[in-house]
Order: structure tokens, then C-alpha cells, then sequence
């Protein structure tokens, strides 16, 4: 099986650039967010997403929770794939799909206990994949991503055992623990964003280090 690689909190061209040269199959770019790393304009999100090669799957990560508010997200940044961080108010999903027919929606749940099983299955219909983090919503300042933790991946394997969608896994990884994430959880890609930086920047033997741990499965 081969792992798809999300390199998260792309920042610059440049660093697009590198994350496909090592292997990304998708780069994440974060929207404007409560708290977290990588937060960058929705003018630099388009520019980049304007460079990056089509076979690459460009991912804006949103923290709007309206369907309106994240159509709007979209429009103003161009990327082929949306990330919803949050929780869907309504699970209005229906809406954004006849808005944006041709846009992929991935839904992140962020893994908190056995109910995060039911919610990932019960979105599953709804989206074309799942990614598993583990931020806090509920907190008065909401973590939704890039907390560097990592979450209970017992519930992970029985996400991608049950929720019937492809299933990216996040939190926390980095090229020592991720072959043993991968084994135990099988998920179809891995999502990494402090994991390959050394003070905010892409570090190339820290990407080099995680690819290598991936393809060595």
C-alpha cells in the first residue's frame, strides 16, 4: 500500500516546492485559525495554490464553521481541496458540494475518546475522506490542529476499519514514531506540520528523515 504524505502549514512557494520535490502527494494551508501554527493569507493560499502541479492535491484548511462562510473560504483561495476543522454547523455538506461540485471536502475529527468513532462515521457519508487529529474544539481558545500531540490510535484503526473512507492520521508524528503509527493504524495517507520544521522552516533532513521512514514500511 502506498502512503500518501500531506506536508501541513505550507507557508512560501518555496516551501511548496520542496514538499513535492520530497514526495508530498498533498500540501495543507492554513486559513486564518483561532490558534496553532501556520496561519497565512488567503492571497498567499491562492498564489500558491496556483503553482502547484495538478496532480497534487492542494488542501485549505478553514475554520469556518457555515457552509456559506466556507464557500466563500474557497472562492477566495482556489485550492482543489477543502479541510473543515471544525464542526459542520448542521452538517450542511449537501450545500458545499453544489457550490464547489468539483472541490474534494475532508472532514478532521479530532480523536477525544470512543465518540470520536461515531462522529467520523457518521460525517463519512458526506466527504470523500476523514483526518484524524488531535486538536480540542471545546477549549475557550479552540486547538484545531498543528498541536503536535499525539491521540489514542486504537480509535484511529477503528476509524479506518469502520468509517468506509479513505482516512489520513495526524498529531504528532515525526520520522521516529510515524512507521509505528502506519503499522498500527493502516491509514491511507499520514499528515505532518512541526514534525519536518526546525524554527518554523521546512527542515530538509527532517523531511528527508520522515519520507524515508514512510517509504521503508
Amino acid at each position: 500500500m502506498t502512503i500518501r504524505v500531506k506536508i501541513c502549514c505550507i507557508q512560501n512557494e518555496r516551501e511548496a516546492a520542496d514538499a513535492i520535490l520530497f514526495g508530498a502527494s498533498a500540501i495543507g494551508l492554513v486559513g486564518k485559525m483561532p490558534s496553532g501554527p501556520g496561519p497565512i493569507t488567503d492571497e498567499e493560499i491562492e498564489l500558491i495554490a496556483r503553482t502547484v502541479p495538478p496532480t497534487v492535491e492542494t488542501f485549505l484548511l478553514t475554520s469556518e464553521q457555515t457552509p456559506q462562510g466556507i464557500i466563500e473560504h474557497h472562492r477566495r483561495t482556489g485550492t482543489n481541496t477543502i479541510q473543515i476543522v471544525d464542526e459542520l454547523h448542521g452538517g450542511e455538506y449537501a450545500s458545499i458540494r453544489e457550490a464547489l461540485p468539483n472541490v474534494k471536502l475532508v472532514q478532521v475529527i479530532h480523536v477525544a475518546g470512543e465518540e470520536s468513532v461515531d462522529e467520523a462515521c457518521e460525517v463519512a457519508e458526506h466527504v470523500d475522506a476523514i483526518l484524524l487529529d488531535s486538536g480540542n474544539p471545546k477549549l475557550t481558545v479552540k486547538e484545531l490542529g498543528g498541536t503536535g500531540r499525539n491521540h489514542d490510535w486504537r480509535l484511529s484503526r477503528k476509524i479506518v476499519e469502520t468509517c468506509g473512507k479513505p482516512v489520513f492520521l495526524a498529531g504528532g508524528l515525526n520520522a521516529e514514531n510515524v512507521a509505528r503509527a502506519i503499522d498500527m493504524v493502516q491509514p491511507f495517507g499520514v499528515d505532518i506540520c512541526s514534525g519536518v520544521r526546525t524554527n518554523g522552516g521546512l527542515d530538509h533532513a527532517k523531511l528527508q528523515a520522515f519520507f524515508n521512514a514512510v517509504e521503508g514500511v
